[in-house]
């Protein structure tokens, strides 16, 4: 029987596969969430470069957060991603949500980048 581990590697390759598929060029908004923190980046997946990236432990988001771990500072770190996504030229994105599902935190971050500006 497979680990969790595997189990969650597998989800998020199979997601990651099924996004590259529908790109068409764009680049990709990937998530991470740990239980203190969540973590946002746009990765140029043909140039191998972030582009644009966010967490709940920049410096003034920090600060201004009671915890980096609720759905408050998801939407923070959603608005925080959108701004530098439009300073650095990005409209169209595709959302990797890797082996979490979208519910919660990833949702709420989602949403936020979508009121900030992105399109996915």
């Amino acid at each position: 029987m497979a680990s969790r581990k595997e189990i969650l590697q597998h989800r998020a390759a199979r997601i990651r596969r099924q996004i590259k598929a529908v790109a068409n060029g764009r680049l990709r908004l990937s998530v991470h969430r740990s239980n203190e923190n969540i973590y946002a980046q746009i990765i140029d997946d043909v140039r191998g470069q972030t582009v644009a990236a966010a967490s709940t432990l920049d410096g003034d988001l920090k600060k201004s957060l009671k915890s980096g771990a609720g759905c408050e500072a998801a939407s923070a770190v959603g608005k925080l991603i959108a701004q530098r996504a439009k300073k650095a030229g990005v409209k169209e994105v595709v959302f990797d949500r890797g082996a979490f599902i979208y519910h919660g935190r990833i949702k709420a971050l989602a949403e936020a980048a979508r009121e900030g500006g992105l399109s996915f």
